[in-house]
């Protein structure tokens, strides 16, 4: 009997142990939820930190890029433009597509998330009611000299006559050859038309006169006539390896034959 009951004693210790034991087992999973595949990720915050918080910033923190939470922008732009930018780029420029259609890695469905996501967050509903901003992209044709009268009347309080700059704002050169060789003119019309951190928009350069969709177009195209033709490109072309230019691998310094003395 008291061998019987020394046995069962023995049994139900080791099995508590082999418990024990698997819960901790080396490779085994633990309660933490698995890490999703970059294609299953769909939630705003994480899907905007991963794709475009690097070069076009938040809310808190400006980027290098267009900002893309303007209110103003985001309400000019619409969920459609947003959504066609995102899956194509911009080509020639430094943004690249971020939909599958168009050589990206952001499915469908993430693309619209964005899209929407940024509307939502970022966007003011009903911002631009009533008022007529002129459209995201030009569809009148330019005129450079008016596009500098232009300049004169809505800008040069800030940026200078000419474009050079303000010290005592401390306003860079907006002429500048490299600058203009790193930003397109869409970029230019974005910025004229949705302003930036310290910069009105379309609507408050003059007080209660809006710029017309005209004189941003005339603007953009006086801006761009600056443009040098030397000026830096933003994607320079990798050259190409001709047979002249590869040079042959080798095995390293060659030794001179051991000593036969």
């Amino acid at each position: 009997m008291k061998t019987s009951l020394r046995l069962l004693i023995a049994v139900v210790a080791l099995g508590s142990l082999a418990a024990i034991g698997c819960k901790g087992a080396p490779g085994k999973p633990g309660p933490e939820p698995e890490v999703p595949r970059p294609d299953q990720v769909t939630d705003f915050p994480t899907l905007y930190k991963t794709n475009c918080v690097a070069c076009h910033g938040d809310s808190r923190h400006p980027g290098a890029a267009v900002s893309i939470v303007n209110p103003v922008l985001l309400a000019v732009l619409g969920e459609g433009e947003i959504q066609s930018i995102l899956d194509h780029g911009v080509p020639g420029k430094l943004m690249p597509a971020f939909g599958k259609s168009g050589g990206g890695m952001l499915t469908e469905q993430q693309v619209e998330v964005l899209a929407k996501g940024l509307i939502s967050t970022y966007g003011k509903p009903g911002l631009l009611d009533g008022q007529n901003p002129p459209p995201f992209k030009p569809i009148l044709h330019p005129d450079a000299a008016a596009g500098q009268k232009a300049f004169a009347a809505y800008c040069s309080s800030c940026h200078g006559a000419a474009g050079e700059g303000d010290p005592k704002l401390k306003l860079g050169s907006i002429v500048d050859g490299q600058y203009l060789g790193l930003i397109s003119d869409q970029e230019l019309r974005s910025f004229v038309i949705a302003g930036a951190p310290g910069m009105p928009d379309w609507r408050s350069d003059v007080a209660n006169h809006p710029m017309t969709d005209q004189e941003v177009t005339d603007v953009v195209a006086w801006l761009s006539s600056r443009r040098p033709a030397s000026a830096p490109v933003s994607n320079p072309p990798v050259p190409e390896a001709t047979p002249d230019k590869i040079r042959p691998l080798t095995a390293g310094p060659k030794h001179a034959p051991a000593s036969t003395r």
